[in-house]
């Protein structure tokens, strides 16, 4: 998260910045953690203080742009307001879809597949996809308290999945196509299981 305006960045986000600026010009596998540290202005013995080594700067720039699209999504659907879960399913898949396509580090990260960045949100994207599912569960249940628990966490492991997988390896379809094949696929997650509780408590 930036700082507020008239305050300072910490260490950390300028060495942040500066990494994703190196990201983003797309030399991340030649850059060394003395450029990173001489861009941000601080010693290479203060990174690696920060940060211990290239892959955690690496898994940490990764996160940190996570948390942003997350921040994003949810406050993307606090303005729209959905009325219901499967609204609010579509609108946060395309709101996700069309930030990624213009999100300067995982361009390039799709790009240039020797920088190891990609891995950060496949083979070892595993911190990212339970940031995200832990925003879907903690946005339906608080909106949506009805819902049961459990189909609730259903929908957020599948959903999450889903949209990381669209994000990583893009369909050749509209967003918004699969914006709508994900709510389609929410609405079966969440309404079957609603109605299977219903009925056993007939």
């Amino acid at each position: 998260m930036a700082p507020a305006a008239g305050q300072p960045r910490s260490t950390r986000d300028a060495l942040l910045d500066a990494a994703y600026d190196a990201a983003v010009a797309g030399d991340w596998a030649r850059i060394r953690m003395l450029d990173v540290a001489r861009s941000a202005g601080v010693s290479r013995q203060t990174l690696y203080n920060e940060f211990g080594s290239k892959d955690a700067l690496a898994q940490a720039l990764a996160m940190r742009e996570i948390e942003r699209f997350i921040e994003g999504t949810e406050r993307a659907l606090d303005e729209a307001h959905p009325d219901d879960p499967i609204q609010a399913v579509g609108a946060a898949a395309l709101y996700t879809f069309q930030q990624a396509a213009e999100n300067p580090l995982l361009k390039a990260a799709l790009v240039d597949d020797t920088s190891g960045l990609l891995a950060f949100l496949t083979t070892r994207g595993e911190p990212a996809i339970a940031a995200a599912r832990a925003s879907f569960e903690r946005y339906y249940s608080t909106h949506w308290p009805h819902l049961p628990q459990d189909a609730i966490t259903n929908a957020a492991e599948a959903i999450t999945r889903l949209t990381v997988s669209y994000v990583v390896l893009p369909a050749d379809v509209p967003a918004e196509v699969i914006a709508i094949r994900l709510a389609d696929l929410a609405r079966t997650l969440l309404s079957s299981r609603a109605q299977h509780d219903s009925s056993r408590g007939q």
